[in-house]
């Protein structure tokens, strides 16, 4: 089967939750997931590989997201938002979500590359 899911990504810095005097920076990233398929899927787990601004990595995998396994029917969406800690104030994220869909097959979507950049190195 086919699968058509787009993943949106939004990071923000969140400089009022930050301390960069310690090394201490804090993203959020808010994520739309569409479900263009002409199958319902659920969303069953997550994969991230982080990149601080030292190249220093560290892959996270859990079940869901933000607590949740949410099911996604064709033509709808489902967004949420949550954060990650840097010590740098520059990194990267990426990874996948694993799906299950009405026949229980599963697959991976990807989830493509993302910068997250503490916005006072802008200036």
């Amino acid at each position: 089967m086919k699968y058509k899911i787009i993943i949106n990504v939004k990071p923000q810095y969140m400089a009022h939750q930050s301390d960069p005097i310690k090394s201490s920076y804090l993203f959020s990233y808010h994520i739309v997931i569409k479900n263009l398929s002409s199958t319902t899927i659920k969303l069953v787990s997550r994969y991230w590989h982080i990149t601080d601004g030292l190249g220093n990595s560290e892959d996270i995998h859990g079940p869901g997201v933000i607590g949740k396994t949410p099911t996604i029917s064709p033509g709808n969406s489902f967004e949420y938002t949550s954060f990650c800690p840097l010590k740098t104030p520059m990194g990267f994220m990426e990874g996948s979500f694993r799906m299950i869909d009405t026949n229980k097959i599963e697959f991976d979507v990807e989830i493509n590359r993302f910068r997250l950049l503490a916005s006072q190195i802008l200036n």
